[in-house]
């Protein structure tokens, strides 16, 4: 039986430092090797650099952890 049928998806949005194609691409591995992530993307058009991630679950901090391991600046959009 697959229990995650039952878990509420949640996105999160977090101004970021992430600029560039380059920038994305170093953060890749940080952010895919999050456990819970369905989808992550990061708008390098808006002057925030908006990093948006659906999960399932409050993984809040994981993602925080993750992107600052990569080198990047990182706080919670409310």
């Amino acid at each position: 039986m697959n229990t995650n049928l039952n878990e509420k998806e949640t996105t999160f949005y977090f101004k970021t430092n992430i600029k560039c194609g380059g920038c994305v691409a170093t953060v890749t591995p940080f952010l895919n090797a999050v456990k819970g992530i369905s989808l992550w993307s990061v708008d390098t058009e808006n002057n925030d650099k908006i990093l948006s991630v659906t999960s399932n679950g409050n993984i809040e901090s994981e993602i925080i952890d993750a992107v600052q391991k990569a080198g990047y600046k990182i706080e919670a959009v409310d």
